[in-house]
C-alpha cells in the first residue's frame, strides 16, 4: 500500500498547472488546476501508447481532441486513445479542477 495527500505536492506552476501525486509502477496520476481562460499546455498534445482519461472533478471545462472541442461540465470524463491529440481549456471565470489518469506508465511516451 502507499498513501500519500495531494497537499504534499506542488503544482507545476506554483498555484496551478499540473500536479503529478503518483507516478508508477503501472500508472501516472495526478491533478490539473487551470485558473480562468488558461489552457491545460500551449498546444495539444498526445502520446503514442499511452491513453489518458480526464475527469473534471470541479468546474466546466472545454475538452479539446484532435482539434475538436467538446464541452466538458462537471462531472464528465474523456477518454483520449493513443495518438489523439488531447488540450483542456478553461473559458469560465472560475477555477477548474480535473483528474487525470495514464496507463501504463511510460513517461516519455509524448508526441
Amino acid at each position: 500500500m502507499k498513501k500519500i495527500h495531494e497537499n504534499n505536492f506542488k503544482y507545476r506552476n506554483g498555484d496551478h498547472g499540473v500536479k503529478y501525486l503518483m507516478r508508477g509502477p503501472s500508472i501516472d496520476w495526478g491533478v490539473i488546476l487551470l485558473k480562468p481562460g488558461e489552457n491545460m499546455g500551449e498546444k495539444s498534445h498526445g502520446h503514442d501508447i499511452v491513453d489518458e482519461t480526464f475527469y473534471f472533478v470541479k468546474g466546466d471545462g472545454v475538452m479539446i481532441v484532435d482539434d475538436i472541442e467538446h464541452d466538458a461540465k462537471e462531472g464528465t470524463v474523456v477518454f483520449c486513445e493513443p495518438k489523439e491529440y488531447h488540450n483542456i481549456r478553461n473559458d469560465s471565470d472560475k477555477n477548474i479542477k480535473i483528474v487525470f489518469i495514464k496507463s501504463q506508465y511510460l513517461p516519455d511516451d509524448k508526441i
